[in-house]
This record gives C-alpha cells, sequence and structure tokens, in this order.
C-alpha cells in the first residue's frame, strides 16, 4: 500500500540554515493587505489606529519589510472586516500566482 505524501508547503526553505522571516511570504502578505484596505478606501495610517497596530510597523507590514504574528493577523483580519483564514488564504493564493 502506497503511502500519500503530505502536500507542498506554499513556501519552499531557500537555505540551509534556520530563519523565521520569509520575504517571498512577507511580501504577498502586505500586499494582500493593502488591496483589502484600499477596498475599504481607509488610509494607511487610520487603519493602524482600527486594528491597534503601530502606525510605522503597520507601513512595514504592508511593504512586506516585516512579518506578522499570528495576534497580529487577527488584529488585522479584523479591521479588513473578513475572517484571519480568508486573509491567510488570499495570501496563499497569491503566491501560488508567483510561482
Amino acid at each position: 500500500m502506497q503511502q500519500s505524501r503530505p502536500p507542498k508547503p506554499a513556501i519552499q526553505a531557500t537555505s540551509k540554515r534556520a530563519t523565521s522571516f520569509e520575504p517571498k511570504a512577507a511580501a504577498a502578505f502586505g500586499a494582500v493587505v493593502r488591496d483589502e484596505r484600499v477596498k475599504l478606501g481607509v488610509a494607511q495610517d487610520q487603519f493602524a489606529l482600527i486594528a491597534n497596530v503601530d502606525r510605522s510597523y503597520f507601513g512595514k507590514l504592508e511593504r512586506g519589510e516585516r512579518q506578522p504574528s499570528l495576534a497580529l493577523i487577527l488584529r488585522i483580519a479584523g479591521g479588513l472586516q473578513i475572517p484571519a483564514g480568508e486573509l491567510i488564504s488570499k495570501v496563499e493564493k497569491s503566491l501560488q500566482k508567483t510561482k
């Protein structure tokens, strides 16, 4: 009986040393968040207040310079008025397009 393999992760490790920062994932997350925020018609600094995120840190998130924690993803999704799972799904789809 042949065992099934787990699905490949959306992000592949690019180096041999461990790191928690994934540039492609961070960029995809930032782009999706920016698109969703713009759809709401909310300015970046205003949204940072809504989501309870430091304004300058939020800008870095949108530019893909920082990678959010789970708690931050939940706050951002709440500010965007979408479930966190839907936000992550959009990020995964964005990553699939860039392959």
